[in-house]
């Protein structure tokens, strides 16, 4: 099985590098990328690991870029993780990451519900790359006896137009296009079922989208064929992967979502050709 969208706790994923590589080996995939928020840092060990189970891993990360207000994530694969432009552009992404969560704090702090989050903030920083997110609020609102579970947080607190929420500055898709082709990568159109920027994505291609990610645990048979067929219209390739974060409170594992064999290989041969 090949699964080209998963997290670890180097942004808001649970489970650290070694064992989202232990948990994926158990479920039987075979080909994997590690696709963190912001931040290529959990990459090297989990190729550490997957090398000694005998998997094969492909340099991944999931970055947020913003339009019209709205979060789009999009999905960088192949592209070399030492990239001075790449690497100078997540950084930037991180603080902005750092300074979001700082104002949903003092969001959080208006509503009756205090939350330290400097903790987090200096574990991000001791762990240098690591990525600041929602999902850690999340528990840290958990742990304090706000909310029952991270789906209530969102919905009740942190979801867009939610009491807490506050809007992401950041760089619109173009942009992110542009920094990972310039890292010699392909990118990807992360869950657009989940996204809903459907007539956008004629003018994403203008800018150099290569894939949409049509395979993904949210999305149903109807949705995977709408995809399919806006991929072959448009010329695009196409991803697809689990999300897997290992949230306790979630029934999924690495492999619910999978990209068939057919279109990896048409993934590789784009690589392939481009390097060539």
């Amino acid at each position: 099985m090949i699964d080209l969208h998963l997290h670890t706790n180097v942004s808001d994923g649970w489970l650290t590098p070694t064992s989202l590589v232990e948990r994926a080996a158990a479920a039987g995939i075979r080909v994997l990328a590690v696709t963190d928020h912001d931040t290529t840092a959990g990459i090297d060990e989990a190729t550490v690991e997957a090398a000694r189970r005998g998997l094969q891993i492909v340099p991944g990360i999931e970055i947020t870029a913003v339009e019209h207000g709205r979060d789009v994530h999009m999905l960088g694969y192949f592209f070399d993780p030492d990239d001075d432009g790449l690497s100078r552009f997540l950084a930037a992404q991180r603080e902005t990451r750092v300074g979001r969560i700082v104002e949903m704090a003092k969001r959080l702090q208006v509503l009756g519900m205090p939350i330290d989050v400097q903790p987090l903030i200096d574990e991000a920083s001791r762990q240098n790359s690591k990525s600041l997110g929602r999902p850690q609020l999340a528990r840290a609102m958990i742990a304090a006896g706000y909310v029952a579970d991270t789906r209530e947080a969102f919905e009740q607190w942190l979801g867009r137009d939610r009491p807490a929420f506050v809007e992401r500055p950041g760089a619109p898709p173009g942009e992110v296009i542009t920094i990972v082709h310039c890292a010699g990568g392909v990118i990807s159109l992360a869950h657009p079922g989940r996204t809903k920027i459907d007539d956008d994505i004629p003018r994403l291609r203008r800018h150099g989208l290569d894939a949409i990610e049509v395979y993904h645990s949210d999305h149903d048979g109807p949705t995977i064929d709408f995809y399919l067929q806006m991929a072959q219209r448009l010329g695009l390739l196409v991803t697809g992967g689990s999300d897997f974060h290992g949230d306790p409170q979630r029934a999924l594992e690495p492999g619910a979502a999978c990209l068939p064999e057919p279109d990896w290989t048409k993934l590789l041969a784009r690589i392939d050709h481009a390097r060539r």
